[in-house]
């Protein structure tokens, strides 16, 4: 359900965009300034985390063939729903690295936890096939101390692997 949420606000993030393509370029920067979301700070609001992470995938598209990215928001998994949602997700990420991904299509994971969606990511893709994701982009969102463990990770898989400070 999160997946569709994400993948909502990147649609509408991505209007939003379009529609201020026609204004005068110092009002179209200012437009996308006033708009950009804000870090949340608490990681249970993940409307905020929603938009916030969407801008920053939409940002990142630069590469992708594919119609829409695979974006995967996790929890910080601080209660017990939200543990059983991230369980949830890594079996659907599980399930989708096992069927493989067709090249030109982005997989972007991020959310208020890096160390939780750095763990999902490395474990998700443990199974996978050395050079099955190539020419497949993977943005990471997270922290820098996370980076090198996902990196590590993915690498095998042949990815092009893209990381976001957030």
């Amino acid at each position: 359900m999160r997946k569709f949420a994400l993948i909502a606000a990147i649609a509408l993030t991505a209007t939003l965009a379009l529609s201020a393509c026609g204004k005068h370029e110092n009002d179209q920067v200012g437009q996308q300034q006033a708009q950009q979301a804000p870090k949340p700070t608490d990681p249970n609001d993940s409307k905020g985390w929603n938009a916030y992470l969407g801008q920053i995938v939409q940002k990142n598209l630069q590469g992708m063939s594919a119609n829409q990215p695979y974006a995967y928001m996790v929890t910080a998994g601080t209660t017990d729903d939200a543990k059983a949602q991230n369980d949830r997700q890594l079996q659907s990420v599980q399930d989708t690295v096992a069927r493989g991904v067709l090249p030109g299509n982005l997989l972007a994971f991020g959310g208020p936890s890096s160390a939780t969606t750095a763990d999902l990511v490395i474990a998700a893709f443990k199974d996978a096939k050395p050079g099955s994701f190539k020419d497949v982009i993977i943005l990471f969102i997270g922290d820098q101390a996370d980076e090198q463990r996902v990196t590590d990770a993915l690498k095998p898989t042949g990815a092009t692997v893209r990381f976001v400070v957030m």
